[in-house]
């Protein structure tokens, strides 16, 4: 074998024995770093328009009426649960403070009373004698809120607040029946309007950047309402109104939020990670 061809030879060892230690070394080497995807969790900040709907469950704490006997007791008196539902626009300042203006309309309630008076004495001629009330409420709400987020964790946001506003209570179909002297009396529907406030707490999940879900309770003060000049069933003036006193109510509400920014708020990813 000539020289060349030796040189030649040793040669091609030589670069097929660096080519193996080359891939020796790459094989030794960290694979490449690669950033930490940002985890999402949070809605984006700013203005938003929100939707709820729900159940009440609404109670008065006394009925009143001028022409009521002195010895008249309302022994049961309660609304049963209803359906609400209502809209808003809001503003997201930061992280953990928004508000918003609400407002709802709060379906018809049926309400279910009854009383007793007289003294229950056979001597006396008058015994006991009852007094039957059926009818239904309804409300229009308007509040303006504002709610504290406490910080959020895997996309859900606990939340507090409160706010302030008007309620149009509406009776309706108010009926007094009184049994012993076979008679009834109604009323016209009749609204009357009061000072509202409500207090909040819940928690909100993050379903998108722009959207979030909203899992509430809320507890609402309606104040008073009354229903219209009470007739005889023969047309005739019967008693003054009847006065509802401190209604309130215990919601429960699932909402949805939009906001208007482009894109959602994200925590701080980890510097760097390996593949």
């Amino acid at each position: 074998m000539g020289k060349v061809t030796r040189y030649a030879a040793l040669g091609g060892l030589l670069a097929l024995l660096g080519s193996g230690l080359a891939a020796q070394a790459a094989d030794l080497l960290p694979p490449p770093l690669l950033p930490e995807p940002e985890p999402f969790v949070g809605v984006a900040g700013g203005w938003y328009l929100r939707g709820d709907i729900g159940f009440s469950n609404q109670r008065v704490d006394k009925l009143q009426n001028a022409a009521a006997p002195a010895d008249y007791i309302v022994l049961q008196k309660g609304f049963d649960a209803a359906p609400f539902g209502g809209a808003g626009v809001g503003y997201k300042f930061n992280d953990w403070l928004r508000a918003d203006v609400t407002g709802e309309y709060r379906g018809r309630s049926n309400f279910h009373g009854f009383d007793r008076y007289g003294d229950g004495s056979s001597t006396s001629g008058t015994g006991f004698a009852t007094n039957e009330y059926t009818g239904s409420k309804s409300e229009v709400v308007g509040l303006a809120n504002l709610y504290f987020d406490l910080g959020t964790w895997h996309g859900f946001t606990p939340f507090v607040g409160g706010g302030v506003g008007v309620s149009w209570n509406t009776i309706h179909d108010f009926r007094d029946t009184n049994v012993p002297t076979n008679s009834v009396a109604f009323s016209r529907d009749t609204s009357f309007t009061n000072f509202a406030w409500a207090a909040h707490a819940g928690v909100s999940y993050a379903i998108s950047p722009n959207v979030a879900v909203e899992f509430a309770y809320r507890y609402l003060n309606l104040g008073d309402a009354r229903t219209g000049v009470v007739y005889t069933y023969l047309g005739q003036f019967g008693t003054p109104r009847t006065r509802f006193k401190d209604i309130d109510s215990h919601d429960f509400k699932v909402g949805l939020r939009w906001m208007f920014g482009d894109e959602g708020y994200y925590e701080q990813p980890p510097l760097m990670r390996r593949n």
